[in-house]
Formats: C-alpha cells, structure tokens, sequence
C-alpha cells in the first residue's frame, strides 16, 4: 500500500473512534478552564503571596496551569491511537494491508502527530490569551521576549507527550498496562523526583521535566538547572524518539496479536 493510502487509513481509523475524539477534546477544555481558573486565583490572591514568588512570578506559566491536566488526556489519545487496534484484534487486518510494518508504524505516527500537534497549539494559544484575560494586569503580552516562543512550545509540548505515549504503547500494545505505567509516570512520579533534593538532578532529565522548560519566561530564582527552553524540548524529544524506536523494533520482532 502506498504512503499516501496508508495515511488516508490513519486519519479515518482515528476519525471514526469516538474515545480518540473526546479525548482530545477533553485535552483542549481541560487545560484552557484550569488554566483560567488558577489565573483568576492567582491575581485574586497575588498580595498574599511570599515575596519570593512575586519576583519570580511568570504570568505566562501560569496561564498554562491546566496543562498537567491536560497532557493527561493527551497520554490517553496517545495510547488509544495505537492500542486500539490491538484490543480489537484488528492489528492482524492491518498488517495484513500494509505488510511494510515501519510504514504502517510510522504513517499512524505521522497522522496522530500532526492532529496533536494542532489541537496542541490552538489549546496553547487559547490558554494564554484567556489565561493573561483572568490576569489582568498582571498579565503580559505575545510580543515579550520569551513570551510568543514559551506559547508555541506549549503547542510542541502536547504534541510531544502524545508521541511518547504511542511509542510507550507500541512498546506494549496494551492500553491498560501502557496507562497503567504512563499516568502515574507523569502524574505522581515524576513530580517527586523533579521537586525532591535527592533526586531533583536526575528528575530534571525526564520528559515531562524538561521538556516543560520551553513554556517558561521568568527565571526561577536560585535555580541551577543546566539547560535553557530549547535544551529541555531537545531532551523531551530524544525521549519521544527513543519511544518510537523501541516501539518500531518490537514491532517488526513480534508477531501481531
């Protein structure tokens, strides 16, 4: 099957699965309406804050507080775009279609990517402008320096998360063991490790971790971290491509089950 069917089998496959639809569209209100409401505590609450985090206060950051939400319904869309298949058995007609298993792989990666990464940018710039709306004038604008990349690294960060988690579940074919590992991953995990002094050096270096770096203006004071927005996306995608590829070589191993 060419390249261009193989895509066009993608996108329908996805299109046609109500539980991939909601979840992106759980990512989108999610991240935008935690995001509105934590903006809307924060400037209520601003002249109660420790003077510490008035200095370092970063509107734009905040304006993304739904994110951690959000990327959860991400993982989610991220599994069932590739899982989906497996649990339905259907796995077997598809590669009986496209016997090529790094084109099949890979052209679901590719339609999934790209429909991720503009749901991921449209819910990146709509948190930002309701989220600095809630502000006031404590917001900034999309002309500061720093301002208009941290919201387009928003957008790739989303993406990113939904790539990692389909190569998490090409890894595993299982959605329910594939959620079982990413959620508390992302959920529980690796917020202790990146905020505890024990671990915080190797936290720094997981996805989530680094890759969140990009959607920040403002400096956190005392902070010592060895690499700036663009290093900690860079690190987020060799994780997302180490995924992919281990995904990709289990894949031509196993047979389809």
């Amino acid at each position: 099957m060419a390249a261009a069917q193989v895509l066009r089998s993608e996108w329908t496959k996805i299109r046609s699965v109500a539980s991939t639809v909601w979840t992106l569209s759980l990512a989108v209100v999610v991240t935008i309406a935690l995001g509105m409401l934590i903006s809307a505590l924060t400037k209520s609450q601003f002249e109660q804050m420790p003077l510490r985090e008035r200095l370092s206060f970063d509107p734009t950051v905040i304006s993304f507080a739904g994110m951690t939400l959000g990327q959860l319904a991400m993982i989610v869309f991220g599994v069932l775009v590739v899982s989906n298949e497996y649990s339905t058995g259907m796995i077997r007609v598809s590669l009986a279609a496209v016997p090529q298993r790094g084109t099949f792989l890979f052209g679901k990666i590719a339609v999934a990517g790209v429909l991720a990464l503009a749901v991921g940018m449209v819910t990146s710039f709509a948190a930002f402008f309701l989220g600095q709306a809630m502000l006031g004038s404590l917001g900034t604008g999309i002309g500061e320096p720093g301002v208009l990349r941290a919201v387009l690294g928003g957008g790739l960060y989303m993406a990113l998360i939904a790539m990692f988690s389909m190569g998490v579940a090409a890894m595993l074919r299982s959605p329910l063991l594939s959620l079982g590992i990413l959620m508390p991953f992302f959920f529980l995990i690796s917020n202790i490790l990146g905020n505890v002094d024990a671990t915080k050096k190797v936290g720094r270096f997981l996805p989530d971790q680094a890759g969140s770096r990009i959607m920040q203006v403002v400096p956190v004071l005392d902070d010592d971290t060895p690499y700036g927005p663009w290093g900690g996306l860079g690190i987020m995608a060799l994780w997302v491509i180490a995924a992919l590829l281990g995904g990709y070589a289990l894949l031509k191993r196993r047979d389809a089950q």
